[in-house]
């Protein structure tokens, strides 16, 4: 590994255990504005690091909602599963 690898591979270690948490480290990206900016103004929130964060959160819930939807009608069927008996 190079000497670069290993201080970035122990800082994020070194910030893990000092914070108990995940460390965020700044990111440049190439966000279309008009879009940002429309998300900023019906999210309500007040930053922009706050409406991506958002928008993630979302997005990530969404997809794992699908994958949960995909799942109906893939799963046996137990044709002796009673529900009205598991509700008592």
């Amino acid at each position: 590994m190079r000497q670069i690898d290993t201080f970035v591979s122990l800082y994020a270690i070194m910030c893990g255990l000092m914070c108990k948490q995940r460390c965020n480290m700044a990111t440049n990206l190439a966000i279309n504005t008009d879009l940002l900016d429309e998300a900023l103004s019906i999210s309500g929130l007040n930053t922009k690091k706050d409406t991506v964060n958002q928008a993630l959160t979302e997005f990530v819930q969404r997809r794992k909602q699908r994958e949960v939807v995909e799942l109906f009608g893939s799963l046996p069927f137990d044709e002796d599963y009673d529900y009205k008996k598991a509700r008592t």
